[in-house]
């Protein structure tokens, strides 16, 4: 049987190539809304970002979000992003990948 090739996106805080799987996509809606998008299906302009909570800290800092979608972002969505980030990154400590298949 032949390997599947693994889909890699770029995390647009770190800059770093990961396995789609094992991020998180953030959108910017038609309105200019913000939002984390765990199923990867939302539509609009979206972007990447690992499984690294310190990242997400310097994020917020830096105000990383608010250059890459042109757009006012609140700080309480960096909050949310991070207890977002944290838990995945727990899960994947936890489970490993779940979507693999043996």
């Amino acid at each position: 049987m032949a390997t599947r090739k693994v889909p890699m996106r770029k995390d647009i805080l770190t800059e770093k190539m990961y396995p789609k799987r094992e991020m998180v996509r953030i959108v910017r809606d038609k309105e200019g809304n913000i939002s984390i998008d765990p199923t990867g299906k939302k539509s609009g302009r979206g972007a990447y970002v690992g499984l690294e909570p310190d990242a997400v800290k310097e994020a917020k800092s830096k105000k990383i979000l608010e250059k890459v979608f042109s757009t006012k972002v609140e700080p309480e969505f960096y909050d949310e992003l991070f207890e977002f980030v944290d838990h995945q990154k727990a899960r994947m400590d936890l489970f490993g990948d779940l979507g693999k298949k043996h």
